[in-house]
């Protein structure tokens, strides 16, 4: 059942619409293991930003306040005792498409460039011309915190971002709707073709595109899905709680405090941690990464910033909690 998006002035502030609280199905039990259990969440009424933070917009923040992002600094040795020394310059990572792989070493397509930042999304002499509109992206979460700081406004938690991705749809595939591509029309931008070798699009738009280059959800909100993965407030966890046995203890306004439980047990030596990435992004396909759904989940550790992550903010009723 769908929910009516009430598209007037009261409605929209700011750049941000208002997502009505209500009690939904949070995760899903049909896909990756980190998803599941489905489990009924409440959460209350929140503002959320039309679209992502663009390349504009954070260009602004940059200019009032002087920020250099963690991309644009040298990475502290203590933090990754294992590196090689001339590993540990400025820079992000940047997807390069391979014209052919073995295996699933994400390596083959994932480069760390020196001097890759938000200015310079490719590295190198590349920069924002005819991009201003594009989601800004090597953005670590601090600098995805700075951002909302200076704009007072907040990240989404994983709980407040899945409301708002699913549009006022109850237990949709998609943000749109159960079907992948309503009548052929792409309704995200994602992966087109086979991933990472393959891109059917044309010459120059392999990448981000522009916000609201895609119809919008029920709710007004455009990117949710595709485009760039986006921050949210929550450390990342495996899976979700069971369901609550009894109405009476949905959990409510739900948030994911466990920093340690973050942590990546594959890097035991490094102590940073992860938060949850929601809502899929231009490289995810159906062959390799189906995570363009409201309910799909990625771990980003803290420190990390890519060619393929940005954020959007929420304004919460006064006195509720961040």
């Amino acid at each position: 059942m769908a929910l009516a998006f009430d598209d007037t002035t009261e409605s929209r502030r700011d750049g941000l619409i208002w997502i009505p609280g209500r009690t939904f199905t949070m995760g899903s039990n049909d896909h990756y293991p980190e998803e599941a259990p489905a489990h009924p969440v409440t959460v209350d009424g929140f503002w959320m930003a039309e679209t992502p933070v663009t390349n504009r917009q954070f260009r602004e923040f940059v200019e009032a306040t002087g920020h250099v992002t963690v991309a644009e600094k040298k990475p502290d040795p203590k933090d990754y005792p294992s590196a090689k020394p001339e590993m540990l310059r400025a820079g992000s990572l940047v997807f390069t498409q391979p014209k052919s792989v073995e295996g699933h070493d994400i390596s083959q397509w994932w480069t760390f460039k020196f001097g890759a930042t938000w200015r310079r999304p490719l590295g190198g002499i590349s920069d924002l011309r005819g991009k201003l509109d594009h989601p800004v992206v090597h953005v670590a979460y601090a600098d995805a915190v700075a951002y909302a700081d200076w704009a007072s406004l907040d990240l989404p938690t994983e709980a407040e971002w899945e409301l708002a991705a699913r549009g006022g749809l109850d237990d949709a595939e998609y943000a749109w709707g159960d079907e992948f591509a309503p009548s052929g029309v792409p309704m995200a931008n994602i992966w087109s073709g086979t991933f990472p070798t393959h891109s059917t699009k044309p010459k120059g738009h392999e990448r981000t595109s522009p916000v609201r280059s895609f119809p919008p959800n029920g709710f007004g909100l455009y990117d949710m899905i595709g485009n760039v993965w986006e921050w949210t407030s929550d450390y990342w966890s495996t899976g979700h709680h069971e369901p609550a046995n009894h109405s009476c203890c949905i959990p409510s306004n739900q948030r994911g405090r466990d920093a340690e439980a973050s942590y990546d047990p594959r890097q035991p030596e490094i102590r940073i941690a992860r938060r949850a990435l929601k809502g899929g992004s231009h490289l995810c396909a159906p062959n390799y990464c189906r995570r363009y759904r409201p309910a799909a989940r990625h771990a980003e550790p803290e420190d990390t910033s890519t060619s393929h992550v940005g954020f959007r903010c929420v304004r919460r009723p006064e006195g509720e909690p961040k």
